[in-house]
């Protein structure tokens, strides 16, 4: 909420206190009785006021009275007045409700033309440094739908953190080691030998994607001597030309989605500096490691994982989870205080294991925080879409950018929870009505921008400046006034909990009660009085719903 609504509940908060300290005798409480944690929050149901408290209800057991006689004994012991509380009234089984003066809302709109861009932004998080890791996608193929989603989901994510206040880093695990990488150099040496003629059939295990056809061309355009070296030599060669063509499409297709890293972390450079090494010794010097089979395993279960886990296999290859571990390591010994992964739903037993062995290396496992991704459903035309046009296998994020462009898909991605299926509407990404969010909201910008050009075609300016804002008294005004002054409160809630769809679905709430305004009220031409002071209110709403949407990586149009 904005800081002069949160200074208003900080107020009720302080009053309702005082409240409870005159009235101990009254209501048979002890001098030493502690006042129990209680919240001031804004009711769901708009008929219950700005805020409610379940301070009455708490004090049911010490005080021994129902919380409604509670409630009524501490409502005579304020003084509304002094609150900006225009009405305090006994709701349900004893929650006090208050209804805020009118008047309150009058500054809501100077504040936000005075914060501009930075209307919302807050030191919350104190400048502690984050890590946000997601995608990471193995680096053999072309990005999908379920690597879509966590790009958006991760990226708005770490908007959102920045915005309040915290260090954020974006990083990207690029699994560049084990079997995965072995089976690209295969499948690689296959490509090129059968573009040679040669009747050389992919490995089972490795990666049939047309994209790697395309891939071996260009290498044997570039490098076909090395097809007569060494084998070893060869696949290496291969290996480190698809590597870095798969990484660069990858980078390529994400900036594409507004998707930037400021770290991309190779799973090779932990083997190659000893860090797997390292974090096994010190796992063993804990106690928590122990052979068996020829194997070394890690008491994963003793940590809370449904079993142990091998970390080194019993020809001595490290595993990919003594990798992640290391990796993990590393981010600590980093200076990060909090660690945020995105994983898909397959990864859900992964979790324990993972936060076992911080604990197990000495760190604080709740400073990791893994959010499960589901999966996504493309539909069109009212059916699945399971099939790429392009790979045969699966939709690419380039295909779905290409079909219905990067700012309905950053929008649609980000508009239900993470744990929750997500249905993606290609006909409705792309339809130019407002059934489509995206396009309602965006319209909603350029429908503002719009009413500015119409007054400077007319040659005199906008006047913002001698507004009075007293004389917005109508309910369309007043309704988007209350929901303009949420904003704060919704970025911080939303950056706290990890949740952008709670920024998609505020934002499709403003759009919808400017364009409720817009419809029932003029602007331009309302007069010497109300001109001015709509005027900024369609400004103060531009500047809000253009800061969701920079949140959500969808850009603001100001024509359409």
């Amino acid at each position: 909420m904005s800081y002069l609504l949160a200074g208003l509940r900080a107020g009720i908060e302080r009053a309702l206190r005082g409240a409870v300290e005159a009235a101990r005798p009254e209501l048979g409480l002890n001098p030493d009785t502690v006042i129990p944690s209680f919240t001031v929050e804004v009711p769901r149901e708009k008929n219950f006021g700005d805020f409610a408290t379940n301070l009455a209800l708490l004090l049911t057991k010490p005080a021994r009275r129902s919380p409604r006689q509670i409630a009524d004994i501490l409502i005579n012991h304020l003084k509304p007045e002094e609150l900006q509380v225009q009405e305090v009234s006994i709701a349900g089984p004893g929650f006090i409700n208050f209804h805020l003066h009118p008047d309150w809302l009058h500054g809501v709109l100077p504040e936000i033309e005075e914060g501009g861009e930075d209307y919302g932004r807050s030191k919350l998080g104190g400048g502690r440094k984050v890590q946000v890791e997601f995608v990471s996608a193995n680096p053999t193929g072309l990005l999908h739908m379920g690597n879509a989603r966590g790009a958006a989901l991760g990226d708005s994510i770490a908007a959102l953190l920045s915005f309040v206040g915290f260090d954020v880093t974006r990083e990207f695990y690029v699994n560049d080691t084990g079997h995965q990488i072995e089976n690209l150099a295969l499948s690689m040496e296959a490509r090129c030998l059968q573009a040679l003629g040669l009747d050389c059939p992919v490995p089972e295990n490795g990666y049939h994607g047309e994209d790697l056809i395309d891939t071996a061309a260009r290498f044997l355009d570039r490098y076909s001597l090395f097809m007569d070296a060494d084998p070893r030599e060869r696949r290496r060669a291969l290996l480190r030309f698809a590597l870095d063509e798969k990484l660069e499409a990858m980078r390529t297709t994400l900036e594409s989605f507004g998707v930037r890293y400021d770290v991309w972390f190779s799973e090779q450079s932990l083997h190659d500096r000893g860090a797997v090494r390292e974090t096994l010794e010190r796992l063993r010097q804990r106690g928590h490691l122990y052979e068996k089979d020829g194997a070394l395993w890690f008491r994963a279960a003793a940590f809370g994982a449904a079993k142990d886990e091998v970390l080194v296999r019993a020809n001595g290859v490290p595993t990919y989870f003594a990798a992640d571990i290391a990796y993990h390591k590393d981010k600590f010994d980093r200076g990060f205080e909090w660690v945020i992964n995105i994983w898909g739903a397959d990864h859900h037993g992964h979790v324990a294991r993972m936060k076992g062995s911080l604990a197990a290396l000495g760190y604080d496992p709740d400073f990791l925080e893994v959010v499960i991704m589901q999966l996504v459903r493309l539909y069109r035309d009212g059916e699945i879409v399971r099939m790429s046009k392009r790979t045969g296998q699966y939709v690419t994020l380039d295909e779905l950018l290409e079909d219905v462009g990067r700012d309905a898909a950053r929008y649609f991605f980000v508009t239900r929870g993470a744990d929750s299926h997500l249905d993606f509407d290609l006909d409705l990404a792309k339809s130019r009505t407002n059934e489509n969010p995206v396009y309602y909201i965006q319209y909603a910008h350029a429908r503002i921008s719009s009413v500015f050009r119409q007054r400077a075609e007319r040659g005199s300016k906008p006047r913002i400046e001698e507004a009075d804002v007293s004389a917005l008294s109508e309910e369309a005004e007043r309704a988007l006034v209350r929901r303009l002054a949420d904003f704060p409160e919704e970025v911080a809630l939303a950056a706290f909990d990890l949740a952008p769809h709670r920024i998609a679905h505020y934002a499709h709430d403003v759009a919808g009660l400017f364009h409720s305004f817009y419809n029932a009220h003029r602007i331009l031409g309302a007069g010497d009085e109300l001109e001015p002071a709509r005027l900024l209110l369609a400004k103060c709403t531009r500047t809000v719903l253009r800061s969701a949407m920079s949140l959500l990586g969808v850009s603001a149009p100001e024509r359409m």
